[in-house]
């Protein structure tokens, strides 16, 4: 890689790191691109030499998940774990990273529906991925390693696949939203423990 390249890798690290730091700060809505940029110690041009909007920023910044959650699942495969532990450790990351990035919360609970809004695509624009191609697609991980323990007999063939990843992507969004006096994280654990518990295939239980 050459020095120009590094450089751009480095602008881009810096301009992300700063946006989480803002966000953090002072939520999405109430934060600028000059306020990412100032702290980021760039210029305001410089900014859209790699996101076209802010918008497309959040989305970069939920790619994230989707890269933390396939490290360590591709570390608990290695492990030769269940598909049952594999969904605990998939709950358990992704609870994790929105607990410690909340600003990333809503468009997490909206992305299977949400379209971009952007600048108009500009000159060499094309190289660049799409925001709706940037989000993680969670839901997918979590559909596959239930199809698998399906397979494997580990998991219970009377309910639908989709049926049970939907359900793994609803938890975030009652936890989100509960009044229970529990942590995010450990309501999302008590709640995944269940979920778990439910799909559970049992000696004896139908094939389906």
């Amino acid at each position: 890689m050459g020095r120009r390249e590094r450089k751009k890798l480095q602008s881009r690290k810096m301009i992300l790191e700063a946006a989480i730091s803002e966000f953090s700060k002072k939520g999405y809505k109430e934060t600028s691109v000059a306020d990412i940029m100032t702290a980021a110690d760039l210029g305001i041009g410089t900014f859209y030499n790699y996101f076209a909007s802010k918008e497309e920023l959040l989305f970069s910044l939920l790619g994230r998940l989707g890269e933390t959650i396939r490290m360590a699942l591709a570390e608990a495969r290695s492990a030769e774990r269940s598909s049952l532990e594999l969904l605990e450790v998939g709950a358990r990351v992704t609870a994790k990273f929105l607990d410690e990035n909340r600003f990333v919360m809503p468009l997490f609970l909206s992305v299977s529906h949400h379209k971009p809004q952007g600048a108009p695509p500009q000159e060499g624009a094309e190289d660049k991925p799409h925001p709706s191609r940037m989000a993680p697609q969670v839901k997918r991980v979590f559909t596959e390693i239930i199809r698998e323990g399906q397979k494997a007999g580990e998991i219970r063939s009377d309910v639908p696949v989709d049926l049970i990843a939907e359900m793994f992507h609803s938890l975030y969004q009652a936890a989100a939203f509960s009044q229970l006096e529990l942590s995010f994280q450990e309501n999302i654990a008590l709640k995944t423990r269940l979920l778990l518990d439910g799909i559970r295939r049992r000696d004896g239980q139908s094939e389906g």
